[in-house]
């Protein structure tokens, strides 16, 4: 199973001063940041996805500047993502339409002509045909029935682009077209994966998976299982159930891509840190969110409205930070530092000061989490090249180069989890 990884141009400056909380002096972001497979050392993920939503173009904003994009065409996706060392080699690059971009239009903005030039321009291994979202899903529905005027038109979309990408894709050199699944219920998405591999798909990417829960992915899964021989190949789009890879085992999934372990890293209220755990699981823990107090919304709001004075507030800062340090460096307690940052943390995540509340639901999980990061001291329990160099900065919720560096370590707790469950191909 592979673990291929979303790029959205997520990258670190390697010159971040973290004590002073600023940028190289003379950083450019392209040219002197840092990928994930830089900053690690090694490539935490099997290979990179790049959407074509994300590169963008005359249709479609994308996050890519003008220059970068031209760029991205010019030396295509391995030297753009500098995975053109021999150590990267055996990277796979992933392509898709970035079909979540365009899902209110009409009909996508790209041709299986467009896509295959693109693919082409860009170097890749893998790339999807042309789909059109379907977000209508009913698990109760059987063979061909249901499904609105709408998702029956998207999946005819999503059919006859295949059918036609095939044909393109066959001149394509040393690549891989994946045939995409899109329907409205488990059967109807393994109708559709039964008319993609008789066109001659021999690797199917599943879509429209994003707003579904585990168990009804594994259903839709198995449906398609059940109609395609046993070694056909799928990848699902978008996997946003990531943590829950391991009970997908017996259902022979190829590849996926997620962005999941980046993202929990400074989107999740909890689980921002990953460690290995036991029974093929993870064990997860909270970041300290200690944001900076003269920059932070929600901080902001509270000192205009009187509920503590900016001056407190920047001391309060300054002893979390102050005290989290102190205790790396064995010069401070757990009770003080707790406390220290339990009186800035109740701010930033709770809005209100914590002796407000005492005894509230809210604080006493906060602090329970919270107690639970500082006595294990999970950073010092991780030997990745992110963790040596930062210590007990990159468990501090407190900017992107720090919340980034976090998600990067988490990838690579991630992808050698998913090694463990079955292993690289």
């Amino acid at each position: 199973m592979k673990y291929i990884y979303a790029d959205s141009m997520d990258h670190v400056d390697p010159g971040y001063d973290f004590l002073e909380d600023r940028y190289a002096p003379t950083r450019n972001p392209y040219w002197d940041d840092a990928f994930p497979h830089e900053i690690m050392g090694y490539a935490p993920y099997d290979g990179v996805l790049v959407s074509r939503g994300i590169v963008g173009d005359h249709r479609v904003s994308g996050k890519y500047s003008e220059a970068q994009a031209m760029r991205f065409r010019r030396v295509g996706a391995r030297e753009f993502l500098r995975l053109n060392k021999p150590e990267f080699a055996n990277l796979s690059i992933f392509g898709d339409c970035g079909a979540f971009t365009y899902n209110k239009e009409d009909v996508p903005p790209y041709s299986p002509e467009d896509m295959a030039e693109f693919y082409h321009e860009g170097g890749f291994t893998h790339g999807c045909s042309v789909d059109h979202i379907i977000f209508d899903y009913d698990e109760t529905l059987r063979g061909m029935e249901g499904g609105s005027n709408e998702a029956r038109r998207r999946y005819d979309i999503t059919l006859e682009n295949a059918s036609a990408f095939l044909k393109l894709a066959k001149n394509l050199p040393d690549f891989t077209p994946l045939g995409v699944i899109q329907g409205w219920s488990p059967d109807s998405m393994a109708e559709a994966a039964r008319l993609l591999w008789k066109m001659g798909y021999r690797y199917l990417a599943v879509g429209g998976m994003v707003p579904l829960k585990t168990a009804q992915i594994k259903l839709a899964i198995g449906s398609i299982r059940d109609v395609i021989p046993h070694d056909a190949r799928i990848h699902i789009l978008g996997f946003a159930k990531a943590d829950d890879i391991d009970s997908f085992a017996s259902l022979r999934i190829t590849s996926f891509d997620t962005t999941s372990p980046l993202l929990r890293a400074f989107k999740d209220k909890k689980s921002n840190y990953y460690l290995p755990g036991r029974n093929c699981r993870l064990k997860y823990y909270t970041a300290i969110r200690i944001p900076q107090a003269l920059e932070n919304n929600k901080l902001m709001r509270l000192v205009k409205q009187g509920a503590v004075r900016q001056e407190k507030l920047v001391d309060l800062e300054r002893g979390a930070l102050e005290h989290l340090r102190a205790y790396d460096a064995g010069q401070a307690t757990l009770d003080q530092t707790l406390d220290s940052v339990l009186a800035y943390g109740s701010l930033a995540e709770l809005g209100t000061p914590i002796e407000s509340r005492p005894g509230a639901a809210t604080v006493d999980d906060l602090k329970e989490r919270y107690l639970r990061t500082l006595h294990d001291r999970p950073w010092r329990l991780c030997d990745c090249a992110i963790c040596k160099a930062l210590s007990v900065e990159v468990i501090i919720f407190r900017g992107s180069n720090r919340n980034k560096r976090r998600g990067i370590h988490n990838m690579g707790v991630f992808h050698a989890h998913v090694a463990g469950i079955g292993g690289s191909e």
